[in-house]
């Protein structure tokens, strides 16, 4: 049996000043390092290492997320600090680019300065 209970998040930066602001200044995560190969933040009780790379090679889908409990509010805190939040053609997103999947759970998506795609999910 393997102890695997404490992950380590990853996401890749081209910019690492521009990603070390949109971090640390637009989302509030606590920055911890600036090392040769990543920046490191703190994102609640975990690691997330932002690897400088070359080329960013973004996934179309979520590559990290956060679980909140008001939506709503987070993202107005987010458009105040100048997030723009992704609507998807299919999707039934409301005003704020909001939308209800089945569940009940209601989901926005941003993308960072190097294009992965970020999500907010309030589970109901």
């Amino acid at each position: 049996m393997t102890h695997l209970d404490n992950p380590v998040l990853f996401l890749a930066t081209a910019n690492a000043e521009r990603s070390q602001t949109f971090y640390e200044r637009v989302l509030g995560l606590a920055f911890v390092a600036d090392e040769p190969r990543a920046l490191v933040f703190t994102v609640g009780d975990r690691m997330l290492r932002i690897q400088k790379v070359v080329q960013v090679h973004p996934a179309p889908y979520t590559a990290l997320g956060w679980a909140v409990s008001d939506i709503r509010r987070t993202v107005h805190d987010l458009l105040v600090a100048g997030v723009v939040f992704q609507r998807y053609e299919g999707m039934n997103q409301d005003g704020d680019g909001i939308w209800q999947a089945p569940s009940g759970a209601l989901v926005a998506w941003f993308q960072d300065p190097d294009g992965h795609v970020l999500s907010l999910t309030q589970f109901l």
